[in-house]
């Protein structure tokens, strides 16, 4: 899984600074996963999001902000606790949950906001 930096992210994600409307970069389905190295919930999510990867690889593709690094990604996205998670689809607006999630609850998410099955 790959850490975004904030010009990675513009690159993969969506280019805030040149554009107001939301327009999303990616030709996959993308989760974000805004984290702190120093967040006990964040280093138990990493394995499952580890997982997830594997599952979905060339379907789904996972990324990683550190909050600590770019907290401007995450004020962007109004994050105020981690880990927080980006789910962005390739059409329509992302949505964001928070909290440490269960693979299982992936594969849901992953199913109805994205239309993949497992």
């Amino acid at each position: 899984m790959e850490v975004l930096n904030t010009e990675t992210f513009k690159t993969k994600i969506f280019n805030y600074e040149t554009s107001k409307e939301w327009a999303f970069a990616g030709e996959r389905p993308v989760i974000v996963d805004f984290y702190a190295d120093w967040c006990g919930p964040c280093r138990a999510l990493s394995p499952i999001l580890e997982q997830v990867a594997k599952k979905y690889e060339g379907k789904v593709d996972i990324f990683k902000v550190d909050t600590e690094a770019t907290p401007e990604l995450a004020g962007l996205f109004g994050v105020r606790g981690i880990p927080a998670l980006l789910f962005i689809p390739l059409k329509g607006q992302p949505s964001m949950s928070s909290g440490l999630m269960p693979a299982d609850a992936f594969d849901r998410a992953i199913g109805e906001l994205f239309d993949i099955k497992g």
